[in-house]
């Protein structure tokens, strides 16, 4: 008795079975890639993605406000030449906050305590210069003078804004490096620190911003 077989039946079982592994394998790569994803591998690296940018809007902002201080100066000095001891505050203030510098990777306590520091000193100063603005009518009046005052104001505005997105970025960082299962990764093999956030007293301070009523 002969025995026929049909070759292209076979081969096309033996096609079949070899493509049916191939959404297992799909399937595999895709929980492995969850699986990583999960532990702290991608989000970590994210998370911290978000903060350094996050704080160099911060300084973008500080240094924006530092900025038009010279021209605001220089403004008020025409007007009121002879309240040199508070101008000279502002002049100092400035100089103190434009040279206390910190980038994203040396954020500590210690660090950005002096920043803010520094920061909250210069507000006060202008805070101050606006109290000896509203005794000169003349130089509320003047219109660079106004011009910088809503450049000025926009400027803290923007601070505020910045500081807000700096102190969501830190949170969700130090939420993935303290808490499981991405803190586990962390500790093993990227081994981050929680980054510093902003006090309650800075907090206080950056909202007493420079206003002056026209």
């Amino acid at each position: 008795m002969r025995l026929v077989y049909d070759y292209s039946l076979i081969s096309g079982k033996i096609t079949n079975m070899n493509n049916s592994n191939f959404p297992v394998g799909i399937g595999f790569m895709l929980f492995l890639s969850l699986i990583l994803s999960g532990c702290g591998m991608q989000s970590i690296p994210t998370a911290l993605n978000e903060v350094e940018a996050a704080w160099s809007e911060v300084i973008n902002q500080y240094k924006r406000r530092s900025d038009l201080i010279p021209n605001l100066v220089n403004i008020v000095k025409g007007y009121a030449s002879h309240e040199k001891e508070t101008l000279q505050a502002v002049v100092e203030a400035r100089a103190k906050a434009t040279q206390t510098r910190v980038g994203s990777n040396q954020l500590t306590p210690e660090s950005l305590s002096k920043f803010s520091q520094a920061q909250a000193g210069l507000g006060s100063a202008l805070s101050r210069l606006m109290v000896v603005v509203e005794r000169y009518p003349e130089l509320k009046a003047n219109e660079n003078f106004r011009d910088l005052q809503v450049q000025l104001e926009g400027t803290e505005n923007r601070i505020t804004v910045a500081r807000n997105r700096y102190i969501q970025s830190i949170k969700g960082f130090n939420n993935l490096v303290t808490v499981p299962p991405t803190s586990w990764f962390n500790s093993i093999f990227l081994k981050h620190e929680k980054k510093p956030q902003f006090s309650v007293e800075d907090e206080a301070k950056v909202k007493q911003v420079p206003v002056v009523e026209f």
